[in-house]
């Protein structure tokens, strides 16, 4: 979500160097930030405080911290496109309803367009999440909270946030969980994953799904001449692990994109309707959403 769908990476940045320079401490280098970016925010924050050194402890960092957000963070906007993506994709609903009984062909593939899943997979806890989105609800209001997995979801065991892919395999199961009635469950390998950050992209690669990299500009900086392993999956941000888990060097099931603006749907097979179709009968909610919904990013391709 965070630097992804909204533009709050520079004002993280800025809480951060606001803290290190009370204490007489360095700004915040990208090569530090780029290890921070996509964990869970306890993770995050002892990442931080071992490499700062700062003369307080972890405890009081993080209420500073925290109270520096509550100051920037409300009035965070979405990144370039992501309004528009976020439409459209919510709009492919329009394919289920109207299409009863979508056609499949012999090898049981679905012949027309069908509608894109989604599902939000974020590190930010439930607090951090609404303190960003809460302004932005209309935005947020097309993902349906059962399938939102919070960086404090209790169906993700301790420790086990990205780059591990167990938040990727559980928003998939949120999909799959609370589909229509005889709808086919989807498999990782349909699945595709929109990532700005290197440990969410090993954590989705892990996952055995598709990836999208849509980093900061001074994160692909960082990792100028290592961008193919940072699309394997194999800049190891959780240290050695097994390797049938990752992907191969230019295997072509990740790529860089420089922002999500003009998605390329047909790519991945994704059918978006016509904005005119909101309009039908069919498209009419039936029932209320929760407040705070998301998606980065979990979604069908086939």
């Amino acid at each position: 979500m965070d630097g992804l769908l909204l533009d709050t990476e520079d004002l993280y940045t800025l809480c951060i160097n606001l803290i290190l320079e009370k204490y007489g401490r360095p700004k915040l280098p990208w090569s530090i930030k780029a290890k921070l970016q996509g964990r869970p925010g306890p993770q995050a924050n002892k990442l931080l405080h071992d490499w700062a050194q700062l003369p307080i402890t972890p405890e009081e960092y993080a209420k500073q911290y925290y109270e520096l957000q509550a100051q920037h963070f409300p009035g965070t906007q979405p990144l370039p496109g992501i309004p528009t993506l976020l439409s459209d994709l919510a709009r492919t609903r329009y394919w289920e309803v109207k299409n009863k009984e979508p056609k499949t062909d012999s090898d049981g593939k679905t012949t027309t367009p069908h509608r894109v899943h989604i599902a939000l997979a974020t590190s930010s806890h439930k607090a951090n999440f609404i303190l960003k989105t809460s302004h932005l609800s209309e935005l947020f209001s097309v993902f349906e909270s059962h399938r939102r997995v919070l960086g404090d979801d209790e169906r993700i065991t301790p420790g086990r946030g990205k780059p591990l892919p167990d938040i990727y395999l559980l928003a998939l199961k949120t999909i799959n969980d609370s589909l229509p009635e005889g709808e086919k469950p989807i498999t990782p390998e349909e699945c595709l994953v929109l990532e700005d950050s290197v440990p969410g992209v090993e954590a989705g690669r892990r996952a055995g799904m598709r990836v999208i990299w849509a980093p900061h500009p001074m994160l692909k900086n960082e990792y100028a001449g290592r961008e193919a392993e940072v699309l394997a999956g194999r800049t190891y941000e959780a240290g050695e692990v097994d390797t049938h888990q990752l992907g191969e060097i230019d295997d072509g099931w990740a790529e860089y994109r420089a922002a999500l603006v003009d998605f390329p749907y047909e790519k991945f097979g994704i059918v978006v309707p016509p904005v005119e179709v909101e309009k039908e009968a069919c498209m009419v909610e039936t029932g209320e959403l929760a407040d705070g919904e998301e998606v980065q990013a979990v979604g069908t391709t086939a």
